[in-house]
């Protein structure tokens, strides 16, 4: 039987040119400055097509060319591209158990201005948080003279991506929040809500110490314990945007109970608390005192390595079974474990290299600290936005 001939649909060139025009423009805004060559080069198009890309997105003030400060080389220096901030800005937001964070931030990955304030005494008063958002971003906004056109809001909770409802951020203490539709409403911008350690996978991926790894696992560890999964480059969001609770492994059942209603899961054994207890502090203990201690800690190694061998332990076990499950060639630790003395992260790293059977199968996962340190999940939060932004400025 000759089966019937099918067309192939072919692009038309509008649709080529706009995806070549957003794919340069998402080259400068994570690469950035660069030069036409190098623009022809990485995306395997002519010079002359590059120039019509480069002068339309001049004339449009989305980039502007500039003469390279002098170097030792010779001859003429050729034309940077550069990205232009204020040629599009998104708001990122933060929310965390004891602060908000805000920022405004521009093309290029540029943090143009910022807000932040303290959370304690208002958990479990979503509506006050949310007012409070909407008031600083306007503030910020008119001080700067920008208007953001979308947003990122990271959240230490579960969160269904396709319209931002926060179905539970326990150590907030919110439960079906409509965050999304309550930002959206008022700012009347694209409102993207995601989980606290998926966004710090993306930024460390694209802007910190993940940059050209293909396979990462970002940890969150404050009050809670979270992952961010980056697989094959992109981000793994799971069904709905339901990925990366973690820290409700269970690596010790007859541990501590849990407020999932569990007992013995992974943030029990390394949360603030457990790293409290480690530490020989009170539960409650402000974070800079934790802070504080860690650090002083990181001049005696061989005190650290004591006084943290337990805690070590705990994290080795969970961070096993993260690698043994989903094979990352970089496991970066963010919020408190950032601050580990590195005689413990170093403890750490070889002990899950050897116990793990899939690190040893990927030649050896590493274990590193955030390279984004504190702004690292508001930079995630701006990235997200700009996901839906490139393609139309």
């Amino acid at each position: 039987m000759i089966k019937p001939v099918t067309s192939t649909p072919v692009a038309r060139p509008d649709e080529v040119r706009r995806h070549n025009r957003t794919t340069l423009l998402r080259l400068l805004h994570v690469g950035g400055p660069s030069t036409r060559a190098t623009l022809a080069t990485q995306l395997g198009l002519n010079r002359s097509t590059i120039k019509t890309l480069v002068d339309g997105l001049a004339e449009a003030g989305v980039v502007e060319e500039k003469v390279p400060r002098p170097g030792r080389g010779a001859g003429r220096p050729s034309l940077l591209v550069l990205p232009q901030p204020h040629a599009a800005v998104v708001l990122a937001v933060d929310l965390q158990v004891e602060h908000v964070a805000i920022a405004l931030v521009g093309l290029g990955g540029q943090i143009l201005g910022r807000n932040s304030w303290n959370l304690r005494g208002r958990m479990g008063q979503p509506e006050e948080v949310i007012t409070h958002v909407i008031e600083s971003t306007a503030i910020l906004a008119g001080d700067l003279d920008v208007t953001p056109v979308a947003a990122g809001v990271s959240v230490p909770g579960v969160v269904r991506r396709a319209d931002g409802h926060v179905h539970e951020a326990p150590n907030l203490r919110w439960t079906d929040v409509a965050l999304g539709e309550r930002l959206g409403g008022v700012l009347q911008i694209p409102i993207l809500v995601g989980n606290d350690a998926e966004f710090g996978a993306v930024a460390e991926h694209l802007r910190g110490a993940a940059r050209g790894a293909s396979d990462v696992v970002y940890i969150s560890a404050d009050v809670g314990v979270g992952g961010g999964v980056i697989a094959e480059g992109s981000a793994l969001r799971g069904g709905s945007g339901y990925v990366g609770e973690i820290g409700h492994m269970v690596i010790r059942p007859d541990g501590r109970p849990c407020y999932c209603g569990s007992s013995g899961c992974w943030e029990t054994e390394v949360g603030e608390a457990a790293l409290c207890r480690a530490l020989g502090l009170a539960e409650d203990t402000p974070r800079g005192a934790i802070l504080f201690e860690l650090r002083e800690l990181g001049r005696a190694p061989e005190t650290a390595m004591t006084r943290l061998a337990e805690f070590a332990e705990w994290l080795t076990l969970g961070l096993i079974n993260v690698v043994n499950l989903l094979g990352p060639q970089l496991v970066i630790l963010g919020d408190l474990l950032t601050v580990l003395p590195e005689a413990v992260l170093r403890h750490v790293g070889a002990e899950v290299r050897r116990r793990s059977l899939v690190s040893r199968a990927v030649g050896g996962t590493r274990i590193v600290s955030s390279a984004l340190g504190a702004d690292g999940k508001l930079l995630g939060a701006a990235e997200v936005a700009f996901e839906v932004v490139l393609d139309s400025v």
